[in-house]
């Protein structure tokens, strides 16, 4: 079943509240995916970089030296940075088992990632110069709160609400994800793909790995492939619709545009508002009401169709 969202905004300098709004968004939709709620935000793109670091799962098993462990895994991610090259201006701990690392690095990117997640039971949930990636258990009230994202301030974001349905409920298998290893790409989607299994072994043999098992990874990393050879976002989305099968709706989110594509047979809902100011999508139109205070007139875009906004 599962809620995504996106908001783009269009005016002036195209920063707001968008954690705020997306967590108005996401809640309206709890009762799609009470059992994590993910956000991708993006903040103007800086000259250094952000990493989204997770040191263990929060519903995991937390024995003895559990506060011992995650401080050791700290400094163990802080000095393999370090000795790589990354000059880090900033380290945040987000929750007691994940943290934020502001940098500058002018190495591989790749390398620098899987670097840190040789650390045991850490994993990379976002890299980028805009793109912060947020995701736990719990509604979106209970993330954002704990995460403190109703100060989060930028130009655009998408976000899932997920019901665990073939999978566990625990932050590896949260949305969205990111096109590891290409910085500033994500991707959230409701539906799903029926040759994920093909797509993945291609995307293997390229050589990219992949951090879950879900097929909403094999979107961001084909798309931002896609990319990387040349291909604006819009033509590799439009190109996935004729490459990826199944039943699918997804946003696509870069550091200055957000996208959304449905398959061929429609079946998955999206609702759409656009203005001259801000463009609002969701599963439902309930979602879009929580953050547009005016009397609005919502459409449903057709199978296989294609939208790009950029701010």
């Amino acid at each position: 079943m599962c809620g995504i969202a996106g908001i783009i905004y269009r005016d002036g300098g195209g920063e707001r509240h968008v954690g705020r709004d997306m967590t108005a968004m996401l809640q309206a939709m709890k009762h799609r995916g009470p059992d994590s709620t993910g956000y991708a935000l993006y903040r103007p793109a800086s000259d250094g970089y952000v990493m989204h670091i997770k040191l263990a799962e929060s519903n995991g098993n937390q024995d003895f030296d559990f506060a011992q462990r995650l401080q050791r895994q700290r400094a163990d991610v802080e000095g393999r940075m370090r000795s790589m090259g990354a000059q880090i201006g900033d380290i945040k701990s987000t929750t007691e088992y994940a943290m934020t690392v502001t940098f500058g690095f002018d190495g591989d990117l790749k390398q620098l990632a899987d670097y840190v997640e040789d650390v045991r039971a850490t994993e990379v949930l976002s890299l980028g110069r805009a793109l912060e990636i947020v995701k736990d258990l719990g509604d979106a009230n209970t993330v954002a709160n704990d995460y403190g994202l109703n100060d989060y301030v930028g130009t655009h974001a998408i976000g899932h609400a997920r019901m665990a349905t073939e999978s566990d409920v625990d932050i590896a298998n949260a949305h969205p994800y990111w096109a590891y290893p290409f910085p500033d790409v994500a991707v959230v989607h409701n539906g799903q793909l029926t040759n994920y299994h093909q797509w993945r072994r291609r995307l293997e043999r390229a050589g990219h790995r992949f951090q879950s098992m879900c097929d909403s990874e094999i979107i961001a990393v084909y798309l931002a492939e896609r990319m990387a050879q040349g291909d604006s976002l819009e033509d590799s989305m439009r190109r996935s619709l004729e490459e990826l099968d199944g039943v699918f709706t997804y946003i696509c989110v870069t550091e200055d545009a957000l996208g959304v594509a449905k398959d061929e047979l429609g079946a998955k809902p999206l609702v759409l508002y656009e203005s001259d100011d801000i463009v609002a999508l969701a599963s439902e139109e309930i979602a879009i009401r929580k953050v547009v205070d005016r009397e609005i007139e919502t459409y449903d875009p057709y199978e296989g169709a294609v939208l790009v906004w950029t701010r």
